[in-house]
């Protein structure tokens, strides 16, 4: 039984392929997602994950820890950082709540230090 104050964890490392990939499954062929050299000539260090990708890393620790994806009923998230390739992300959960029918989770995700998702918050549905 989930209960206010149980933690959850997902980790996740990005592999070097993981972006064209995902630009073709997105319809997101942004150069500073698949070029190495236009992301530099930007100012990036590198390549850079979407941000929809880390966002997908939420959802999927939501419901890898709770149930399956019918389970995820709501979820929203502030952008706040660049995610990189072949780097750990880490997306931890806490339980915030729980009610009769849902429970409320908060989570971020943390990349090398850093949070590239802050705020995020969950409704997951009990039943």
């Amino acid at each position: 039984m989930m209960q206010a104050g149980d933690e959850f964890e997902l980790t996740v490392t990005p592999d070097r392929y993981v972006t064209v990939r995902y630009a073709g499954a997105s319809g997101d062929f942004n150069p500073i997602h698949i070029d190495e050299q236009f992301a530099q000539q930007v100012g990036l260090p590198s390549r850079i994950l979407h941000g929809l990708w880390t966002m997908a890393q939420v959802a999927r620790a939501h419901t890898e820890a709770l149930g399956g994806p019918d389970k995820l009923q709501r979820l929203s998230v502030q952008f706040r950082g660049l995610g990189l390739l072949e780097q750990e992300v880490v997306v931890h959960a806490t339980v915030r709540e729980v009610g009769d029918e849902t429970a409320t989770v908060d989570s971020e995700a943390v990349q090398g230090g850093k949070r590239i998702i802050r705020n995020g918050e969950a409704e997951i549905r009990l039943a």
